[in-house]
């Protein structure tokens, strides 16, 4: 039986005809409306919460919510399916948007010192003079391209699509017989094959560029570099948040999420959707003498992310990657075309996933050995992507052991009420007075503050909890001396900002909650390398350097992540933070055919330990859940800090 459902709410009026036991997600869905469901729709985060104003509905979980909310018509729209007409209010909606000014300068790329592009770019411009056909030679076109691109550039192998077949003729006329080429060439291969990507009519400028891409599909943000092929020149970079995490903040909530109906469809669009508009940002961003650079003239892209990403990308299921024995579909894709993958770069593009190690290694950590420099480094070097996944690598250019465990985005600014990036407006230090427990904070870009970014909130935790607004278990002290302490709608918290000093003119304050997330996302990533060290007989005062990646890892206070216990009480000189080592491994593989077979070298070298096969990581988990750790003796510095 058919039954209509109404949904209103703020700029919200529209009406859809579903089936019995439809759910009201589903619903809101065929209708237009994006109910966000940051758990993949398990139930289990509550911010999916409608209100049932009329109608029948039947609740299959109420977790989250409470009785008073039940009577009032509250239901989980993930958890409630239809069973008559009905009336829904939607509430308004977290929006993810609110946290983010897309970055213009993620980072400064020096050009590696030997790129030469003559020499080891895999995509060339080739010009072509051929002989025009005649009476006396009618050899088809096809066939005479090939004998110019043997006889002009020692070519014997050049593949050809359907695609390109189908304009050639019109091509090679209109230029008279003069053609320019952009082709792909294996150039490591002992009997190289090349792939014909373009074909324009005339000869084209030498020395103009010839576009490519890096991208970093992060389980919170995806970053996208634009590269002039022929110079090695980064020339715009953009990053936005992944639309993906409206269905889901860490991989096994999406991979759940995507397991379902048209699931996985959905969130394969939502990444390319959010790619395909960072590719628009990113070519705005060039200001070229002849014109502006468009989507379609990229011609090559190179692709790091973790396994469940990839596999999400690619259209490729992953729900075996949450399952025991933990196993992924593939972890070295094939190359594809910018039309097979759905990005709106040229058809023809040659697109390169980068290969991965295991289910929660993926490409993004192979990808930050390469530009870390971990898998050339003679001394034992402790790698740490502080990210949604806390990848972990420890070895040298002998041996690599590697391990990942969920920390969730909380340091990436979701999942934290007044989380954002470091971008414009975001507070990124905060100092509290000993005496008076009245904070002092800098903001990127001067002016008033928006949010909280993740070096803020670690510096923001650590003061709290040294000046003693917060004790060891994350607690907010409500008998503190301050009125910027006080009980809110989710247990104790402090006031970093009063309303009247924050551009939205709300307080800006750090809740009990996002202690809690902020804790479990430090206590996983330490946990991680604490397990992995000890499994493999190295102890962390023997790890010559330390290295720390992440989008916001360059910006981090050593000092600080120490104090809360994210990071080894270990001299400082030991540590490096590179920021996001991934897009760079990505860049350096897009620029350099070496680069990427040391990618293939790397994933196939490391080691991979299943933290989830003992108990180790649980106990090291639990042990690390406060600050800084229940065994204070791993924090002398710690110690003398909170005596003084």
């Amino acid at each position: 039986m058919d039954h209509s459902v109404t949904f209103t709410g703020e700029n919200i009026n529209a009406t859809v005809t579903v089936p019995t036991n439809t759910l009201l997600a589903d619903a809101a869905l065929q209708a237009g409306i994006d109910i966000g469901q940051p758990c993949g729709g398990q139930g289990r985060c509550g911010r999916c919460a409608v209100q049932v104003t009329e109608g029948e509905v039947r609740r299959r979980s109420t977790l989250r919510l409470s009785p008073s909310d039940v009577e009032a018509g509250y239901a989980l729209a993930c958890q409630t399916v239809v069973e008559s007409d009905a009336h829904i209010y939607v509430p308004p909606q977290e929006k993810i948007e609110r946290r983010l000014t897309t970055d213009r300068v993620v980072a400064e790329v020096t050009v590696p010192a030997d790129y030469d592009y003559d020499s080891v770019q895999t995509v060339k411009r080739l010009s072509l003079q051929l002989a025009p056909p005649s009476m006396d030679d009618q050899t088809d076109d096809w066939a005479r391209l090939q004998t110019a691109f043997r006889l002009q550039h020692g070519m014997e192998r050049v593949r050809c699509s359907v695609g390109l077949l189908r304009k050639m003729s019109d091509v090679l006329r209109a230029g008279d017989w003069q053609t320019t080429a952009i082709v792909e060439t294996n150039r490591l291969s002992d009997n190289p094959t090349s792939r014909l990507i373009d074909l324009l009519p005339g000869r084209g400028d030498d020395y103009a560029p010839i576009w490519g891409v890096a991208i970093d599909i992060g389980t919170t943000t995806v970053s996208l570099w634009l590269v002039d092929l022929v110079t090695g020149k980064v020339r715009a970079q953009a990053a936005e948040y992944n639309g993906q995490i409206a269905r889901g903040e860490d991989v096994i909530s999406r991979i759940i999420y995507a397991s379902k109906n048209g699931g996985g469809d959905e969130m394969r669009q939502r990444v390319l959707d959010t790619i395909n508009n960072l590719l628009e940002t990113a070519c705005k961003r060039v200001k070229l003498d002849e014109g502006r650079v468009t989507p379609d003239q990229i011609v090559k892209a190179t692709i790091a992310g973790n396994s469940t990403m990839t596999h999400l990308l690619l259209g490729i299921p992953a729900a075996s990657i949450r399952l025991s024995p933990f196993v992924t579909a593939v972890n070295h894709p094939p190359l594809v075309t910018g039309r097979e993958i759905g990005l709106n770069v040229h058809p023809e593009a040659v697109v390169d996933c980068l290969p991965g190690v295991a289910s929660y290694v993926g490409a993004d950590i192979t990808a930050g050995a390469l530009s870390s420099g971990l898998d050339d480094a003679e001394d034992v070097t402790l790698f740490i992507d502080i990210g949604t996944n806390g990848e972990t690598v420890l070895g040298n250019r002998d041996w690599m052991v590697t391990c990942a465990c969920s920390a969730g985005p909380a340091f990436e600014g979701a999942g934290v009420m007044n989380g954002m990036r470091a971008t414009q407006g975001a507070i990124e230090e905060i100092w509290i007075n000993t005496d008076t427990l009245e904070p002092t904070w800098r903001v990127i870009g001067g002016g008033k503050p928006k949010g909280i970014c993740g070096s803020g909130l670690i510096s923001l935790l650590s003061e709290a909890f040294i000046t003693g607004v917060v004790d060891k278990g994350g607690n907010v002290k409500l008998e503190a001396p301050s009125p910027r302490v006080r009980k809110g709608a989710h247990g104790g918290e402090y006031v970093v900002a009063w309303g009247q000093e924050t551009e939205s003119g709300e307080d800006i304050v750090l809740t009990r909650v996002d202690i809690d997330n902020l804790l479990r996302a430090k206590a996983a990533i330490y946990a991680g390398f604490t397990v992995l060290a000890d499994q493999v007989g190295v102890p962390l005062e023997g790890v010559s350097k330390l290295l720390v990646g992440g989008s916001f890892g360059k910006y981090i206070n050593v000092e600080k992540a120490v104090q809360i216990g994210l990071l080894p009480d270990l001299e400082w000189s030991r540590f490096e933070f590179l920021g996001n080592t991934s897009v760079k491994g990505a860049y350096l593989a897009l620029l350099e055919p070496r680069a990427r077979e040391r990618i293939t070298a790397i994933a196939k070298r490391m080691t991979y330990i299943e933290l989830s096969a003992d108990n180790s990581f649980y106990e090291a988990f639990t042990s690390a859940l406060f600050l800084p750790h229940t065994d204070l003796h791993k924090f002398p510095s710690v110690v003398e800090a909170l005596r003084k």
